[in-house]
């Protein structure tokens, strides 16, 4: 495997170098973590022995060979500026940053650096991220194969094309934070019909990863397991209908265009 560099490791670069160092995918003297602040690394280094830790970006691009760009949107150009002579050709630049697009890093960069976009989730975290990868015309099929291993070692990964990077933020990127929402108000119910708080978590969280696993490992249409749940005159499809008086389904569609909106603005 290649030596991995990431700038920058706040919380979604900190939960893909965690997802990627428990993976053992790569060994964790070949990742390489950079940031300005040595303290917030320290934590890291301690964690993962082996893993190396710097504030010099420059010398953390001359010794990787992909580099993952794991900054605020806004950072882009400094963090391209300052590294733009150690890119050599053969070097791969992955960006993990809402609204930039392969364009705008082509500009920063030029047209021949191998640029990949890549959009994962917080749940890289505990090995359950969900990452579309979108390369420029520069990575090879083998080095996009490649990429795709990584990202997938802490979750699953899709490649597609950049122009649905906006759905994608939508459906996977901010998501969890709609799922979180969910548990919290399943549980907030439970916890309406005398169940205690820590027990109410653990049960919507449960039944939410149950669901998803289902729809992942049977492959059937969600619609269709919905209608095994959901027996005739029974407590399943009342909750189903009071979903659907109060625009369950809208208000979720709604949440989804609105975040790729925002993106497509950025």
């Amino acid at each position: 495997m290649k030596k991995i560099g990431f700038i920058g490791a706040g919380n979604m670069g900190t939960a893909m170098i965690r997802g990627l160092a428990q993976a053992n995918l790569v060994k964790r003297e070949e990742i390489i973590v950079g940031g300005r602040n040595i303290e917030k690394l320290i934590p890291l280094e301690a964690e993962f022995t082996g893993l190396q830790i710097t504030t010099e970006t420059e010398k953390l691009v001359e010794q990787a060979d992909i580099v993952i760009l794991a900054v605020k949107p806004y950072t882009i150009p400094e963090v391209l500026t300052t590294i733009k002579k150690k890119l050599t050709p053969d070097k791969i630049i992955i960006s993990v940053a809402a609204g930039v697009t392969i364009l705008d890093l082509e500009e920063l960069t030029s047209k021949e650096t191998k640029i990949v976009r890549v959009m994962p989730n917080t749940p890289a975290l505990v090995g359950e991220a969900m990452s579309s990868i979108s390369p420029n015309s520069n990575v090879t099929a083998e080095e996009t194969a490649h990429i795709s291993t990584i990202f997938s070692s802490f979750g699953k990964a899709e490649v597609v094309a950049e122009n649905l990077m906006d759905a994608v933020v939508g459906v996977s990127g901010s998501s969890p934070a709609y799922v979180y929402m969910f548990i919290e108000a399943l549980a907030d119910g439970a916890v309406l019909n005398g169940m205690p708080r820590d027990k109410a978590y653990k049960f919507a969280a449960q039944a939410v990863l149950g669901a998803a696993k289902m729809v992942l490992e049977t492959g059937e249409h969600p619609g269709k397991l919905k209608d095994m749940v959901t027996s005739p005159g029974g407590t399943t499809i009342e909750a189903v209908k009071s979903l659907e008086d109060t625009g369950f389904r809208s208000s979720v569609i709604s949440a989804v265009q609105a975040a790729a909106s925002k993106n497509s603005s950025m």
